[in-house]
């Protein structure tokens, strides 16, 4: 009896801890320092993450166009005129779309 209630305990530990891994999947868990200006061309969107439930930073997702991301502090400069840059690409593709 003393062994099944081991195994039982240690079969919950470890899908507790495989379930804790997994929720860091989506999070930053930290900035780069600085991106090289070709790779900065190459981003095509972003996402915010904020500070709720598993995500501990706040950071600036951008996603480059061959699907790789990384993670930039929201309160460096370079990171505000990438976002900046975006949004004006974003507002030309609407305007143009619009005039077809």
């Amino acid at each position: 009896m003393k062994y099944s209630a081991f195994f039982f305990l240690l079969l919950l530990t470890c899908l507790y801890l495989s379930l804790a891994q997994g929720s860091y999947e989506n999070c930053c868990l930290k900035y780069v320092r600085n991106v090289p200006r070709h790779l900065r061309k190459t981003v095509t969107a972003y996402r915010i993450q904020e500070t709720d439930g598993s995500c501990n930073i706040r950071a600036i997702v951008f996603i480059r166009n061959n699907g790789k991301v990384f993670c930039a502090d929201p309160k460096i400069h370079w990171t505000n005129m990438l976002i900046n840059r975006l949004k004006r690409a974003n507002k030309e593709k609407k305007v143009k779309s619009g005039n077809l």
